[in-house]
């Protein structure tokens, strides 16, 4: 996976969790979570703070499937 593929995805997407990325780009999720940490760095990703999980209540799900990361609009910026 290539830093920019996955910037141009989570561009595109606009917010996207990371189970979804690791499966787009068919890798695990501590590898797209290494990609991740560099855009955050950035300013180009924030990991989005999901309050309550997925609003079931069951605290089943997978936790990987509830960390979601959103775009940053840079351009905004200029």
């Amino acid at each position: 996976m290539i830093l920019s593929q996955l910037s141009r995805h989570l561009e595109q997407q606009r917010r996207v969790a990371l189970a979804d990325l690791a499966c787009r780009f068919g890798t695990s999720p501590d590898a797209v979570r290494g990609m991740l940490s560099v855009l955050e760095r950035k300013g180009r990703v924030r990991k989005v703070a999901l309050s309550g999980g997925c609003s079931s209540g069951c605290c089943k799900c997978d936790p990987v499937a509830l960390e979601v990361y959103e775009w940053v609009n840079t351009e905004l910026e200029h």
